[in-house]
């Protein structure tokens, strides 16, 4: 295999935005999660929920083929062996994968004959191509539909981060099962937990319902509740390893590389995740962003110290000046070691749109010398 020309290198997202009330993402009780950063509270988002809202978010990219997230495996089996010519007890049997049952359950239920249970789970989450879920059928097929024992074996371990061909997601987000290592792809994407650039507490929202149809002399409401919700300023870090996601594409060319950062910078600028999206309505996008390509490790921001709201009373513009002030501070200080290959800006007076944003970039990584 040649030179991996993208090697070391990384486009660096530095992205600020604020939401007014919302729960973007809940604990185990419902309340916004937080964090607590230099002794102060703050709000936080975690990696894994904007990570599902960029997936969801990538769903409507034309060209873009993205992977399975899911325990009905079986049913994706059953089916490729169906369409490839399985009688339906053959496809049941290759299909079939350890399921949790009832104890009192009796565990020879792939061996009969009985109709095709879309029901049935994994015993695991599994992150899965349709291309993959067509390579075990095409292999059952080739073996004349003899079952084996786990479906997964089946597929070709030199295969390796290849197995992302079809699978975006799995190329940007990785995949690990400890059950077939030889699946395992690393993530090129690295994604901090979004927090608040300023300190930030939960609030509660008490609620009533009236009942429409209320009886004469019925007063007051007929539900009471509430909720938590908090607002903030987000400071988001995100890395993409292009190195690593050029060898999880299986090496392609340029142009399809480029159209691969295209479709995440896109999925990150409009993906918002969706937790109470319908009571709270946070839509809101990127105040400001700050987008280097580098040679290096990579330089996250901490915002250790809170930023304090300015004189009318916001706390956005006292954090991009804390993330410009911060990145130049660090750029003196790396030197060389920096290795700043080019730098964007978004949401200031002259920064640039995110159309022109998304063409800059991609133009900068075509003239990446080979």
């Amino acid at each position: 295999m040649g030179e991996n020309k993208y090697s070391k290198k990384i486009v660096e997202f530095h992205i600020l935005q604020s939401f007014p009330v919302s729960c973007l993402n809940r604990d185990d009780v419902g309340s916004p999660k937080t964090a607590l950063i230099g002794g102060i509270p703050r709000a936080r988002v975690s990696s894994q929920c904007w990570k599902r809202a960029i997936r969801l978010a990538m769903r409507d990219f034309s060209g873009v083929s993205l992977a399975m997230r899911t325990k009905y495996v079986y049913d994706k089996i059953y089916e490729a062996c169906i369409a490839k010519g399985a009688t339906e007890k053959q496809a049941k049997k290759c299909a079939y994968f350890k399921v949790k049952k009832d104890k009192k359950e009796k565990t020879e239920a792939e061996n009969t004959e009985t109709e095709h249970d879309s029901e049935k789970k994994s015993e695991t989450l599994l992150f899965i191509t349709a291309q993959e879920i067509d390579e075990i059928a095409e292999a059952y097929k080739d073996g004349d539909w003899k079952p084996a024992k786990d479906p997964l074996s089946i597929l070709k371990k030199e295969r390796k981060n290849a197995a992302s061909l079809d699978g975006m997601d799995i190329a940007l987000f990785g995949r690990m099962m400890a059950d077939a290592p030889n699946l395992n792809v690393e993530a090129a994407a690295s994604f901090s937990h979004a927090i608040s650039t300023h300190k930030a507490a939960n609030e509660i929202d008490f609620f009533t319902a009236v009942d429409d149809l209320q009886k004469e002399g019925e007063t007051g409401s007929a539900h009471m509740g509430s909720l938590e919700y908090n607002s903030a300023t987000y400071y988001r870090y995100i890395q993409l390893d292009l190195g690593q996601l050029y060898e999880n594409l299986g090496r392609p060319d340029d142009t399809l590389m480029a159209n691969a950062v295209e479709a995440f910078t896109k999925a990150l600028f409009i993906a918002v995740p969706i937790a109470r999206q319908k009571t709270q309505s946070g839509y809101a996008s990127w105040d400001y962003a700050r987008i280097l390509i580098r040679e290096g490790q990579g330089v996250q921001l901490s915002f250790e110290t809170p930023v304090r709201r300015n004189s009318d009373g916001g706390y956005l513009q006292p954090s991009i000046e804390a993330v410009q002030s911060q990145l130049e501070t660090r750029e003196k200080q790396y030197g060389s070691l920096f290795g700043k290959i080019a730098e964007f800006e978004f949401g200031t007076e002259n920064g640039l749109g995110i159309a022109d944003l998304i063409d800059a970039i991609k133009d900068k990584m075509l003239e990446l010398p080979n």
